[in-house]
């Protein structure tokens, strides 16, 4: 049975090109929502991943009638800051960009002052305190209702300098016992294999299988 194409309610390119690599071991063909960018955006004002990601998939879903789209919010929590950045990670910088608090931000900041907020924050930490995972959690809905949602974690290590230039977002610090390497330090397929995003997708692909058999037979 020829698996359709899977839309994601999203325009990070980065975040599109991690669940393409992920989908292509099985032929999957990944597309963003046409004409996402003119579509009304969504405020993000969840307090956890899923609620977020329940949001977008819901209000985005009305754009692409009968189809199952998916959305995601995921972010980076660091145990020493308490779970920060967590929900606010793409709006972390804001006290340094925007004079406001990330939850009152009404645009992400970029990579590099998130980033650059955490080593500070992180400054004199030592290395056995600076441990913290990535976060994924992704929503499935259908016609403004949510069909099913999958989380995705990924342990690691907070570093005090970036390396690897691949990947974005947090990746250049993220640091990956089990193969020794950043994530920006892997190409987009082999991120997905050990990736929050890529462990989180790889559930939805194994329920929307199950869900699109259910659906040719009913």
């Amino acid at each position: 049975m020829e698996m359709p194409r899977i839309l994601i309610a999203t325009s990070n390119t980065g975040k599109l090109r991690d669940f393409a690599a992920a989908a292509k071991p099985r032929g999957i063909e990944i597309s963003g929502m046409p004409d996402f960018c003119s579509l009304p955006a969504v405020i993000e004002d969840g307090l956890t991943f899923e609620a977020n990601a329940r949001k977008k998939a819901e209000a985005y879903s009305f754009h692409a009638p009968g189809e199952v789209v998916l959305a995601d919010d995921s972010g980076l929590e660091i145990d020493v800051l308490g779970g920060a950045p967590g929900v606010h990670s793409a709006r972390y910088a804001a006290p340094d960009l925007l004079n406001m608090e990330p939850r009152e931000a009404d645009a992400n900041t970029d990579d590099e002052g998130n980033n650059a907020r955490v080593l500070r924050e992180l400054r004199n930490v030592p290395p056995a305190e600076r441990t913290g995972r990535f976060v994924c959690v992704l929503a499935a809905a259908r016609d403004g209702s949510t069909l099913a949602t999958f989380r995705g974690t990924a342990e690691g290590i907070i570093l005090d300098a970036p390396r690897g230039t691949n990947g974005f977002g947090y990746d250049p610090l993220f640091y990956f016992p089990p193969i020794r390497k950043t994530f920006a330090q892997l190409a987009a397929e082999e991120k997905s294999q050990y990736s929050h995003r890529g462990i989180a997708f790889l559930s939805f692909l194994k329920w929307y299988e199950d869900l699109k058999t259910r659906e040719h037979f009913s």
